[in-house]
Parts: C-alpha cells; sequence; structure tokens
C-alpha cells in the first residue's frame, strides 16, 4: 500500500545511530506477545529479538515542534512479525518495551498505539570520527533503573556499506510496520517511512542490563549469551502514520 494513501504523516523526525544487538530466541517465548491478526517473523528458521538503542531527532507531532521534546533517546527491546495483506507480507516489528527520557512521551505513545513505553533518565555518548565528521566511531545509549546506570554500546568498525538482499542485517533493520497488541486484544497497525539505511558492522559491543527486572525472567537467558549479530545503522529521516485497527 502506497504511503499516500495514509494521508499526512502524525509524527516526523529523523532516528539516527541505531546501535542493534540481535539474540536468538525460542519462539515460544514470544508468542505470547505476538499481536493477533500477525505471525511471528523468522528469518532462515530462527527467530530473534533486538536490543536497540538510536537519538529521535527533530521530532514533529502533525507538523508541531513541541519545545523540550524534539531531541531524545529512546532504547527499546524488539522482536519481528509479518502479517498478510491485499498487497502481500507486510514485515513489521513489535515492543517488548521501550524506554525514553520524558514521561510525556511515553503516555502520548500509550495512548495512541497503546505499546509499552516507560519514562527513564536516558543519555547518549556519541563519537564522531576526528578525520571524517559524518562517520561515527562509536555509540552508547544509557538509563537509569532502579538507581543503577545501565547502557548499550557499540563500536563501529570501517566504513558503512549497504547491507545484502536477503540478509540477516535486512530482516533486522528494515521494517516498515508496526504492530501493536490492543488492551481489548485487538490490534493496531501503522506505517513507518523511510529510506534504506547503511550499517557499519561491530567492531566490538557490550549491553548491562538488569533483564529480569526490567524485561521479564523469561529473557533473561537469551540476552546474556552473544548476540548472533551486531552493528550500527546510519538512520534518516523517517514517518510515521497514525495507526490503523485491524482487530
Amino acid at each position: 500500500m502506497a504511503a499516500a494513501s495514509f494521508g499526512a504523516p502524525f509524527l516526523t523526525a529523523e532516528w539516527r545511530y541505531l546501535a542493534m544487538l540481535n539474540y536468538e530466541i525460542a519462539p515460544e517465548i514470544l508468542m505470547p506477545l505476538v499481536p493477533k491478526g500477525t505471525e511471528l517473523a523468522e528469518w532462515c528458521g530462527r527467530t530473534f529479538v533486538s536490543m536497540v538503542g538510536f537519538l529521535f531527532l527533530n521530532t514533529r507531532v502533525m507538523g508541531v515542534a513541541i519545545p523540550f521534546h524534539r531531541n531524545f533517546e529512546e532504547i527499546n527491546l524488539r522482536f519481528y512479525v509479518r502479517r498478510k495483506a491485499d498487497d502481500g507480507w507486510r514485515r513489521g516489528v513489535a515492543f517488548v518495551k521501550e524506554i525514553v527520557p520524558r514521561v510525556a512521551i511515553a503516555l502520548t505513545a500509550r495512548w495512541l498505539y497503546n505499546e509499552n513505553y516507560v519514562a527513564l533518565p536516558t543519555g547518549n555518548a556519541i563519537l564522531h570520527s576526528q578525520t571524517n565528521p559524518a562517520s561515527v566511531e562509536s555509540a552508547k545509549y544509557f538509563w537509569r533503573f532502579k538507581n543503577k546506570t545501565h547502557f548499550i554500546e557499540l563500536a563501529a568498525r570501517g566504513e558503512p556499506r549497504n547491507f545484502a538482499e536477503g540478509s540477516e542485517e535486512e530482516f533486522i533493520a528494515q521494517h516498515y510496520w508496526g504492530y501493536s497488541s490492543q488492551r481489548d486484544g485487538g490490534t493496531v497497525e501503522y506505517r513507518v517511512d523511510h529510506p534504506a539505511w547503511r550499517i557499519w558492522q561491530a567492531q566490538s559491543y557490550r549491553l548491562e542490563c538488569d533483564i529480569k527486572n526490567l524485561y521479564g525472567e523469561q529473557f533473561a537467558r537469551a540476552l546474556s549469551t552473544e548476540p548472533a549479530s551486531a552493528f550500527l545503522a546510519e538512520g534518516s529521516e523517517i514517518a510515521v502514520y497514525k495507526g490503523r485497527r485491524l482487530i
């Protein structure tokens, strides 16, 4: 379905420097969270969750910039679903939990999409190359939870490149739909537009997180292992359209 059929975007922004740690996980752990009307998506017979940290920049809601809410960090734990629509399979993401620094952002997202946003103190440290300011050497996103600082950190290797079609990186990074379970058991689908992103492979990475208390004990084993992949995506301007009820 063409994005134009969704009308004007509800939200526009830039998503930049997406640090992505991707973990293989048993599908039965995710099944209770899969929104109705979608199914768990696999890549080569494997299912994944991803810890993602990134910058939300120049944010506008219905074209309006909200003071003190334009630039902030988001850290989320997400997984991958798909839905058969009239125009074919739509690959999308669903979220376990999303962390942002301001209560108003969390409340708005909960109200519009019923996604599990929480407000915690956050910060970032982005290191740009001294020889090429447009390039990034590392990205770190941190948050305070239960009086302790937690973080996701990734150091990039080499220059950014386009990912290969059909690769694990494409499966993880390229999604244009979001799906959210509703309080009454229904599902909302929303469109996200952005160009294909270039990625840096990870030279090193680290996740420091109270997994059991933040996400649930069922995620502790998967997120305590080595990730199946780790990379940093450049990001781009994005547009998010208002959700539509599926069920």
